[in-house]
């Protein structure tokens, strides 16, 4: 398989690294990400998701320092979604490097990546072995993938992880659908057929919390399963269907005397629980479209060292005493 675009080895790497709440990790991965991929052209590509304990600051010192960071910082947190969105938007490298900083991914591990990459593919995933996770997050892992790829049919690359390496023509039209469920794994196979998987390594987490807990994997996963298959809703209306012939057929029977009153109740019960169940993938199916309409920006950045575009920032660049903007379009400081 071959491709007449460039590959990552030869056309420079932007690394977005989506922060929330590292401050203990800011410095260590621009340490590791520096020494093990350093001899690329690079980017680091810092996104401050709305972080209020200090990472900013942290960040700010590493690009007085080193020209390759960038970074954006929200006004206030916009979620994982948003953070890498953002990233993707403005990184200015050919290729886009997703690595947490958590630095549960290795970054010495990338270079897998970037061999597949190179065989011609327009985007290639981790996959975790040996994965460092507490159990439950494992299971649940298993089970979103299970349900998503083998009972829903939705095209998933199987075990794919945020650890990835995408072409950044790519990602940005995939950011600029503004979708209502926005699913960068999901929709990655709907534009393209060339991605691959590889399998990487992963280590437990060394400092600071993990924020991704129970609610937010099971949103998101709610998220899949409702906006990028029909098959619920197609289940959904065909159980009400059945339920509603039932319904009618014991109906009938009960004003015969052919049921008891015991029987009755039951299949009253019953019948409840079903229109329950469709009732509320009915209303999340609404959520869903409800999302596709006029909204807010995905997010709103608040400081950058990149041009921000004027719809991405919350506040026009005019007040000196505010948020500190530099364009580097001016190549100059301005204050915002």
């Amino acid at each position: 398989m071959t491709s007449p675009f460039p590959g990552p080895a030869h056309s420079g790497l932007s690394v977005v690294i989506p922060c929330f709440n590292e401050v203990e990790n800011v410095e260590p991965s621009y340490r590791e990400i520096t020494n093990e991929l350093g001899h690329y052209s690079l980017e680091l590509f810092y996104v401050d998701d709305g972080s209020i304990d200090g990472t900013l600051d942290k960040i700010r010192a590493l690009a007085a320092t080193d020209p390759r960071v960038r970074y954006l910082s929200f006004t206030r947190n916009f979620g994982f979604e948003a953070a890498f969105s953002a990233g993707y938007r403005y990184a200015s490298k050919p290729w886009i490097l997703h690595v947490d900083a958590d630095q549960q991914f290795p970054a010495a591990e990338a270079e897998k990546l970037v061999a597949v990459a190179e065989q011609g593919n327009d985007a290639v995933f981790g996959v975790r072995t040996n994965r460092q996770d507490p159990r439950l997050r494992r299971w649940g892992t298993a089970a979103f993938h299970f349900l998503g790829r083998r009972v829903l049919r939705i095209e998933i690359p199987p075990g794919a992880t945020a650890f990835r390496l995408v072409r950044a023509e790519l990602a940005r039209k995939i950011v600029d659908l503004r979708l209502g469920t926005p699913y960068f794994l999901a929709t990655v196979p709907r534009l393209t057929s060339r991605y691959a998987c590889v399998q990487v390594a992963h280590r437990a987490r060394e400092r600071g919390e993990s924020k991704v807990g129970f609610g937010f994997l099971a949103s998101h996963a709610i998220e899949l399963f409702v906006g990028f298959t029909r098959r619920l809703t197609t289940a959904a209306s065909a159980t009400a269907l059945f339920a509603a012939g039932i319904a009618v057929l014991a109906g009938g029977a009960a004003a015969f005397g052919l049921l008891g009153a015991g029987v009755t109740a039951t299949l009253l019960f019953a019948l409840l629980a079903v229109l329950l169940l469709v009732a509320s993938l009915t209303v999340r199916y609404l959520v869903v479209v409800g999302a596709g309409q006029p909204r807010p920006r995905q997010f709103y950045v608040r400081e950058a060292n990149v041009v921000v575009d004027a719809e991405d920032r919350l506040f026009t660049p005019a007040d000196p005493v505010g948020p500190r903007l530099i364009d580097v379009q001016l190549g100059k400081g301005v204050s915002a």
